[in-house]
């Protein structure tokens, strides 16, 4: 196994804005642009002076999840890692694995040490990972355009890789319900990137089929279109109680007519499908009266139902992670980055650590809440 240490610092800085709700915000940015401005990471970083100034609350009501003592830190950085994406916990192995799509490689941090070691290379261009109930890491592969599990012999197991007998764009992202049923997205990008050298496509945002939403049923192994109404669904996640489905929409990379937002969806229960699709949230944001919008990407739902969702493609001031409030998807919270965020999910001991892949680095900070859901 391959060691990395943390090498060369990111050239980004980080500085609030005027964010949302300016009459409340005013003096929170203030005091935290002054901190944050100039800020680095690493081991030879300046320590941070509690409470963790890009921790920003924008509402009351995230003041309570906000804790103290924890600052944010990078746990991994690289010059190597080009983009690190789909970050998921496995509890009783205690560590983190996540990818980096381009290099073709998986990684893991382990808790106990903090060490970081290649998992899997190649690993056929995954983008997301989950682990289901059993424990086993499911992945979401670009380069084969298959959803597949990985066993407790090693060995991999392709659950899904065509509909309709056409094959998939390149899963994105997934969740595992308590049924043993993988819901997953397929938005495209897998299909539009240039891997390995090779054209990626003939430049059709719909490299083989529509952009959807779907289900693996556990039972038969049959897999379910579940919904089409979106551009591109990326990340995407259930509420605490496994009533609703978040996803998050990129469909403005591609698509003039796409918002930027996070969608949800009512799950029928007794026929696992989804219905009443419509925003939840809006990744607009007022930036020094100017609406700005990136874009979210990996979102996960704490035991709350607040959703906690990677931001990006903006600059200072947005860039990290946006926290909603699960009744009228207002925006409550921030966690600012030096970096595009792609990802987050909750992990550690007790759950309560929310991990961040950002572009070539891993963050981490505690809160004062725990994930809904195990991975």
């Amino acid at each position: 196994m391959n060691y990395f240490a943390p090498d060369e610092q990111p050239t980004g800085h980080l500085s609030n804005t005027e964010l949302g709700r300016r009459s409340f915000l005013t003096a929170t940015v203030a005091t935290a642009a002054s901190v944050a401005l100039g800020r680095e990471y690493g081991p030879n970083a300046a320590p941070v002076r509690y409470p963790e100034p890009d921790v920003v609350v924008l509402d009351e009501r995230f003041a309570g999840y906000k804790l103290g003592n924890s600052p944010i830190l990078r746990l991994f950085h690289s010059k190597k890692m080009l983009w690190a994406e789909g970050p998921a916990w496995n509890g009783s192995g205690r560590y983190l694995v996540w990818s980096d799509i381009p290099n073709n490689v998986q990684y893991r941090w382990i808790e106990d040490d903090g060490h970081v070691s290649i998992m899997r290379h190649p690993s056929n261009n995954s983008n997301g990972n989950t682990f289901d109930f059993r424990g086993r890491q499911i992945s979401f592969e670009h380069l084969t355009r298959s959803v597949v599990r990985y066993e407790y012999d090693g060995s991999r197991t392709v659950l899904a890789d065509t509909y309709n007998g056409k094959s998939f764009n390149g899963p994105n992202d997934g969740a595992v319900h308590p049924n043993g049923d993988i819901w997953f997205t397929d938005p495209g990008y897998g299909g539009l990137m240039n891997y390995e050298g090779r054209r990626a496509s003939t430049g059709s945002p719909q490299p083989y089929q529509k952009e959807a939403i779907y289900r693996i049923d556990s039972k038969t192994g049959r897999v379910f279109q579940v919904a089409d109404d979106i551009f591109k669904p990326n990340g995407l996640c259930f509420s605490p109680d496994y009533k609703k489905l978040y996803v998050a929409e990129t469909g403005a990379s591609h698509y003039k007519d796409a918002p930027h937002n996070i969608k949800v969806w009512d799950v029928v229960e007794n026929d696992n499908k989804l219905s009443n699709g419509r925003e939840f949230a809006s990744m607009m944001l007022d930036m020094d009266g100017e609406m700005k919008g990136g874009f979210a990407d990996g979102i996960r739902a704490d035991e709350d139902g607040n959703v906690w969702a990677s931001a990006g493609w903006v600059g200072n001031g947005y860039d990290g992670v946006h926290i909603f409030e699960p009744e009228g998807g207002q925006r409550i919270g921030q966690i600012l980055l030096p970096e595009i965020c792609s990802n987050v999910c909750f992990g550690g001991t007790k759950r309560n650590r929310l991990f961040m892949t950002g572009s070539s680095s891993l963050y981490a900070v505690y809160v004062e809440t725990r994930g809904a859901h195990i991975t």
